[in-house]
């Protein structure tokens, strides 16, 4: 998750123009010096940082798969049928905390479900990495962004000395997100809140407050009660009007234009904007102020569109109706296992089938596409799915 004085700019300047692979023992001897000077204990400072090493965070940058997958399979393993499944059992098993934080900050309980199962498939998934290790290694040892690490790395020292994450839970993404939404710790800091009432804000061990802190931060973000995200409409042939998340106009302009529902309906009264994920060949969406609500929880368009249409899912709705301009649609997770299952059955070794595609899988899946000529990317695809099941 994610959202000047000269010399303040001259100093980030020279931060980021460091090497990247920054004396670690220095770098740390400065990250406790600049805990210290925040006001952090140093029995907290001393417990985080005392004997710290690096991990592997740092390989992980720029590899976000909202930013480098096909929307198609991205949103085919984040909105599959077990998601959905499983999203409307919680729906009905924490509906009293939804119910409270509904009151409180006025936002859909769908919603709040749907970034739930988006960001760690309903708890399942934090993530193994300890916040503070992930977060030192990047101040100290990535080519961009240090100072945004670092700051996020006082704010989870925060965390510890407040007392309310304790050191053993406190683990997440190589970014430093965690708990059942994945926040980063300054978002932590301004929006978490304790909706269980025990006295201490813990979205890691919490789902009530995970869920509550997830609808404030959307609340902040401008949800509006009782305003859809937004629907998926049909274009008329050559379409030439506005378009883009950022251009919202009336909805009277996108029916001038010729703009429908997909059930040949108007469009409402209001303000929406266009988005086209796969251009103007896929499907279209009229979205709201609450889409950008929700595009602000993690800055990719893909992103916020799976967690309107998990919601969507959730109540009851139909998902996409519209194909997308490819032959080769993406893989559920359900489909995803069964194509490793497969892999594993020829004699490739990718592990237990978990339905992640990782490099062990992708790289098994190139060497059968050249093995049977097709075209080697290593994408788990429908294509080569079907594929293996006919051999």
């Amino acid at each position: 998750m994610k959202t000047n004085h000269l010399l303040t700019a001259l100093a980030a300047f020279c931060l980021l123009a460091q090497p990247a692979r920054a004396d670690w023992g220095s770098c740390l001897a400065g990250l406790r010096h600049s805990a210290a000077a925040a006001g952090v204990s140093g029995e907290t400072i001393s417990g985080a940082l005392g004997s710290l090493q690096p991990n592997d965070a740092v390989s992980f940058m720029g590899k976000q798969p909202e930013f480098s997958t096909p929307v198609w399979d991205y949103l085919a393993a984040l909105v599959d049928e077990e998601r959905v499944e499983e999203g409307r059992a919680l729906l009905h098993q924490h509906a009293g905390s939804l119910h409270a934080a509904e009151s409180r900050f006025g936002v859909d309980p769908a919603v709040i479900v749907a970034v739930w199962g988006v960001e760690s498939d309903f708890g399942k998934n934090f993530g193994k990495r300890p916040v503070v290790q992930s977060l030192a290694t990047l101040v100290c040892e990535a080519p961009r962004r240090n100072e945004y690490f670092k700051n996020e790395l006082i704010a989870a020292l925060k965390i510890l000395d407040h007392g309310d994450i304790a050191p053993q839970e406190f683990n997440g993404s190589w970014a430093g997100a965690f708990g059942h939404t994945q926040f980063m710790p300054s978002t932590f800091l301004t929006t978490a809140v304790d909706l269980d009432g025990d006295g201490r804000k813990n979205i890691a061990s919490s789902p009530a407050d995970a869920l509550g802190s997830t609808a404030n931060f959307l609340h902040k973000a401008g949800w509006v009660h009782g305003l859809g995200w937004g629907f998926e409409v049909r274009l008329p042939e050559g379409y030439s009007g506005p378009s883009g998340r950022t251009n919202r106009q009336p909805t009277s302009v996108f029916s001038a234009h010729g703009v429908r529902r997909l059930n040949g309906g108007g469009l409402g009264e209001g303000r929406a904007a266009l988005l086209l994920p796969a251009g103007r060949g896929g499907p279209a969406f009229l979205v709201t102020r609450n889409f950008d609500a929700v595009y602000g929880y993690n800055a990719a368009e893909s992103y916020a569109l799976a967690i309107c249409i998990l919601s969507d899912r959730l109540r009851g709705k139909p998902g996409i109706q519209t194909p997308w301009p490819t032959d080769d649609p993406g893989l559920s997770r359900e489909e995803r296992r069964e194509l490793q299952t497969l892999l594993n059955r020829r004699g490739y070794n990718v592990g237990e089938p978990d339905g992640v595609i990782g490099t062990q899988t992708r790289e098994a899946i190139a060497d059968f596409e050249g093995r049977i000529g097709m075209k080697r990317d290593g994408r788990a695809g429908l294509k080569v799915l079907n594929a293996l099941r006919g051999g």
